[in-house]
């Protein structure tokens, strides 16, 4: 493509105004992109630091969700903190669970919202992994079909689309069948295809009560380090029935979510996590940067790289913001 030179190229006057910039812009957030991680428990927990990753009981769950839903928000994950754990993750996949509580309470009330649910087994176990532990070991296969009931039971309680972070290998295939034999084939499942054994999750973990009591989670997380490995699970995650892949977390994986973008067709997500958000709330604390231009430059590089739809803490503050 030729290009005048200057002075008969000035690129500045598309920059000169915020509607002349407005006019030509590439990247725009748009708030039915956004999905809002909410956690629910027994008890409710106030996080002022964080005020974006509080527990909420149901009624305050309900209460937050009629929130959002005012201000605009359209889809909102759930993320379940139970009163007991144990080495079967049971809370994860029985009838009165808690995010099983909570979709049947938000469900009738909310049919304009999409209700995404996290599908894992961490905040569940009594040893805090993602899956069943065998003689000191994460057990793949066998964590398989606990992963599967928990996804149908989050379908049957009114979940709209059910979100496996685990990863464990062979759990879409083994949740999409699970799905289908019990009626749900209509039910989207959107795949944590690409998450990282990444330092940015501690809030999180606090948050979800959530950490492991021994060892780390790098013998089933991604490596850091790698791309090309992430472009294989989003393959195999695809062949095996995901309806849309996720990486996790974002800003430190711009060029994994590109990757992904340029490789694949289907919807791409990214995760907003904890880390990313919690980094910048603390500096806007200190008076280092202003949150709000910060937290919009942050989303606007995740959607720019790729991401169709985003899952942020910020979700929440987008529609006073945007």
């Amino acid at each position: 493509m030729a290009v005048s030179s200057f002075p008969v190229t000035r690129l500045r006057r598309f920059r000169r105004t915020a509607p002349l910039r407005g006019l030509v812009r590439e990247t725009r957030l748009e708030l039915d992109r956004f999905v809002m991680p909410l956690f629910v428990a027994p008890e409710p927990l106030v996080n002022e630091a964080l005020p974006a990753m509080a527990r909420f009981d149901l009624d305050g769950l309900v209460h937050e969700a009629d929130s959002l839903a005012a201000s605009g928000v359209r889809a909102l994950m759930l993320f379940g903190v139970p009163a007991d754990k144990d080495e079967e993750a049971t809370g994860a996949w029985e009838d009165d669970g808690i995010v099983q509580q909570a979709l049947r309470a938000l469900r009738p009330r909310f049919p304009e919202l999409v209700l995404l649910t996290d599908v894992c087994l961490c905040e569940y176990t009594s040893h805090g992994h993602c899956g069943v532990v065998v003689d000191g070991e994460v057990h793949n296969d066998r964590s398989l079909e606990l992963l599967a009931r928990t996804a149908v039971s989050h379908a049957e309680a009114g979940a709209d689309v059910v979100a496996p972070s685990d990863m464990m290998d062979g759990r879409v295939g083994a949740i999409r069948e699970a799905l289908d034999d019990h009626g749900f084939s209509s039910t989207p499942i959107l795949a944590y295809s690409a998450k990282y054994a990444s330092a940015f999750y501690g809030p999180f973990r606090e948050a979800a009560d959530s950490a492991p009591s021994f060892g780390d989670r790098r013998g089933y997380q991604m490596d850091p380090a790698n791309v090309r490995e992430a472009l294989r699970e989003c393959a195999l995650d695809v062949e095996e029935g995901a309806d849309a892949i996720m990486i996790k977390p974002a800003l430190p994986y711009l060029d994994v979510i590109r990757a992904a973008r340029e490789a694949f067709d289907l919807p791409v997500a990214a995760y907003n996590v904890s880390g990313e958000y919690a980094m910048v709330r603390a500096a806007a604390q200190a008076g280092w940067l202003d949150e709000r231009a910060a937290a919009l430059e942050s989303l606007t590089a995740i959607s720019r790289a790729g991401a169709d739809l985003v899952v942020s803490y910020w979700t929440r503050d987008l529609p006073s913001w945007l």
